[in-house]
C-alpha cells in the first residue's frame, strides 16, 4: 500500500497537467471491462485522464435493462451515452477471468452470495467446449458477444446506433501477453488489432 500512498502524494504536484480537467469531461470511448486488477484500461490504450469513461463490473457484464430498479451500471451507461455523447462502446473480456470461469465451471459460490447473484443474474452462461483451459478464453469472447447483444437492448444505445451515431467495439485482452483482440463481424472471429 506504501508504494500507492507515496505515488498519490506527488500525483498532484503538478497542477499545471490537470487544471484543463476541472472544465469538464468529453471522453469519445465508454470502456467496460472487469474489475479485475489485472485489467487497466488506461493502460491497455495509452488513454489520458478524460480520455475514457470507464464501467467495471465484476466479469464486464452489462445488466439487462430496466428502469424498475436503479442500477449504477446501467446509469452509468446512460449517462456515458446521453450526456457525454460518446462515440464508441468498448467491451472488453480478458483472458482467465474469474468470473466467468466460475460461471462456465459451475463453481459453488455460496461463501460469496453477492458474486453468486451478480452472475446468476447478469450473465447467461457462455458456450465454452473446454472450461478446463485456464484463459477461458473461447468463453470470454462468447461472454463479450453476449454483453454487446445486451447493449443493443439500451434504448439510447440502440438509437445512436441507428442515427450513426455510435459503434460497439468487442474486445479480448490476453492478461499473459498484452494482446488485444477485437472482434470482426465479417469473420465472425476475434483478430489482434
Amino acid at each position: 500500500m506504501q508504494p500507492l500512498i507515496d505515488n498519490a502524494r506527488t500525483f498532484g504536484q503538478r497542477p499545471e497537467e490537470f487544471a484543463r480537467l476541472a472544465e469538464g469531461q468529453s471522453p469519445d470511448v465508454l470502456f467496460i471491462t472487469c474489475s479485475d486488477s489485472r485489467v487497466v484500461p488506461a493502460l491497455i490504450t495509452g488513454a489520458r485522464p478524460g480520455e475514457l469513461f470507464e464501467l467495471r463490473t465484476a466479469g464486464n457484464i452489462v445488466p439487462p435493462y430496466a428502469t424498475t430498479a436503479p442500477a449504477g451500471e446501467t446509469a452509468t451507461i446512460e449517462y456515458a451515452v446521453q450526456v457525454l455523447g460518446v462515440k464508441h462502446v468498448v467491451v472488453c473480456g480478458h483472458s482467465h477471468c474469474g468470473a466467468v470461469g466460475a460461471v462456465v465451471r459451475h463453481e459453488d459460490l455460496t461463501a460469496v452470495p453477492a458474486v453468486r447473484d451478480w452472475l446468476a443474474h447478469a450473465a447467461d452462461e457462455p458456450e465454452c467446449t473446454d472450461p478446463s483451459d485456464p484463459t477461458v478464453a473461447e468463453a470470454v469472447q462468447n461472454h463479450v458477444l453476449t454483453q454487446l447483444l445486451r447493449l443493443r437492448s439500451y434504448p439510447c444505445i440502440e438509437q445512436r446506433i441507428e442515427a450513426g451515431e455510435l459503434q460497439l467495439h468487442g474486445w479480448y485482452y490476453e492478461v499473459h501477453t498484452g494482446t488485444v483482440h477485437e472482434y470482426r463481424a465479417e469473420s465472425d472471429t476475434f483478430k489482434a488489432l
